[in-house]
């Protein structure tokens, strides 16, 4: 079975296949009379084409059995897709760019847990890989009448290979 070894998630990895939310290093200021903070504009939702509007949700996620094998990814045409985790869980991030998929272009991360990714529009993506309990994310991506989800098999499978200090430690 082929592997694919799994990376840490940055921003500057990450940068060909969308954003990552997180607040580190993010423009931030305070509002609110000083009672709040404000971390600006953090992921570039993209999902106005063809008449397509925003939708707000919620993914309840089960988590997933080491080790994690790899038989498909999906892509959203029409617009990004934004998961943001409601709790500091790890969680699996597997991409490869926009366009004809390339099996040779897979990438994957690995997420502290209060890292969110938003995937820009087209980026081939597998579904959602929460680890060790139930995870929820809120998601942000598009509505409309035209379908905005294709999914592939892939001809072989690929299992997830992590560096030794992502082994799940507490």
């Amino acid at each position: 079975m082929k592997t694919l070894q799994m990376e840490r998630l940055t921003r500057a990895a990450f940068a060909p296949f969308g954003d990552v939310i997180e607040l580190d290093g993010a423009r931030h200021f305070a509002i609110n009379g000083g009672t709040t903070e404000r971390y600006h504009d953090l992921a570039k939702v993209d999902v106005t084409e063809n008449g397509g509007r925003p939708l707000i949700s919620v993914f309840r996620a089960q988590p997933r059995t080491l080790p994690v094998e790899i038989a498909m990814m999906e892509r959203h045409p029409l617009g990004s897709q934004a998961f943001i985790p409601l709790t500091a869980r790890r969680y699996l991030v597997v991409v490869a760019p926009a366009g004809e998929f390339d099996p040779a272009q897979m990438r994957g991360f690995w997420s502290d847990g209060w890292q969110g990714v938003n995937y820009a529009k087209g980026v081939w993506h597998h579904p959602l890989l929460a680890l060790e309990q139930v995870s929820d994310f809120v998601v942000v991506d598009r509505g409309g009448e035209q379908p905005n989800c294709d999914e592939l098999s892939l001809s072989e499978p690929y299992r997830l290979v992590y560096e030794a200090s992502f082994e799940m430690v507490e």
